[in-house]
């Protein structure tokens, strides 16, 4: 589905504008479905921050938020540094003055390995980006959000719920524990006005799926029930509607976006 198609769907479901005045956080945000995200939220009324390593991609992807309207900030940040994760909610409150919605998106995936041949580094890394990281920018967002409340997703992965494929035992493991963290986090603060939810995609075209080294993308886009690949723009769809009020009674949920992988 394409941007145009998915703005047209939105508009008929009273999203468009939907988050005017707001300021949204989209860690991972400088490609993929982070970028997707980004723009999705400008396009519809909100500033919005992203945080990535790339200098170069990141002032690409303002450069296009900016396009749309909407006021835009690049964090750069390392999601394995524990100190540049502190850095970025506070220059978010720096320029904007608030934080209404953070989607955390960043994330990594192992090369493709059997478990025992897999180096302890490899473990350090998937942890420290798909788990450590989300746990360090909630605290930081649910800080920044308990004044006023706010919407956090934290973006899981369908290998979270079931793993499809040997040699990704560590990205699966990770994604499981965003799942359960995003659970238990719901449960703390949703009566605090803070709403805690996960998307789980399933196999969606990103710059991350084509650098797995799958050999033949048509078979795997055969043997979904769509039969085709996911579009990013369909997972930023599904993360607007969890950040908006549409979803006002969603909580501690996990929403695959999936072509029905999961239902196989």
């Amino acid at each position: 589905m394409t941007a145009e198609a998915l703005a047209t769907a939105s508009a008929a479901n009273g999203l468009t504008a939907a988050f005017g005045g707001k300021v949204a956080l989209i860690t991972g945000g400088t490609s993929g479905i982070g970028q997707a995200t980004a723009l999705a939220f400008a396009r519809r009324g909100a500033c919005v921050a992203i945080a990535g390593r790339s200098l170069e991609r990141g002032a690409a992807v303002v450069a296009k938020i900016e396009a749309t309207g909407a006021e835009a900030l690049f964090v750069p940040a390392n999601l394995c540094e524990a100190l540049k994760i502190e850095s970025i909610v506070p220059a978010v409150l720096e320029r904007f003055g608030r934080l209404d919605v953070a989607f955390n998106n960043a994330g990594y995936q192992e090369p493709r390995a059997l478990l025992a041949e897999q180096p302890a580094e490899a473990y350090d890394t998937v942890f420290d980006t798909n788990l450590r990281a989300v746990f360090l920018s909630m605290q930081a967002e649910i800080r920044a959000m308990l004044p006023a409340g706010g919407v956090i997703v934290n973006n899981a992965s369908v290998s979270g719920v079931r793993n499809p494929n040997p040699g990704l035992a560590l990205y699966s493991a990770s994604k499981a524990a965003v799942i359960s963290m995003t659970r238990s986090a719901a449960m703390e603060y949703a009566d605090r006005g803070i709403r805690i939810n996960a998307v789980s995609p399933g196999r969606v075209t990103t710059p991350m799926m084509l650098a797995s080294k799958i050999a033949d993308m048509k078979a795997v886009a055969a043997g979904l029930p769509l039969k085709r690949m996911g579009d990013p723009e369909e997972v930023a769809a599904a993360v607007l509607w969890l950040a908006s009020d549409a979803s006002s009674f969603v909580v501690g949920h996990n929403l695959s976006v999936d072509g029905g992988f999961l239902s196989q």
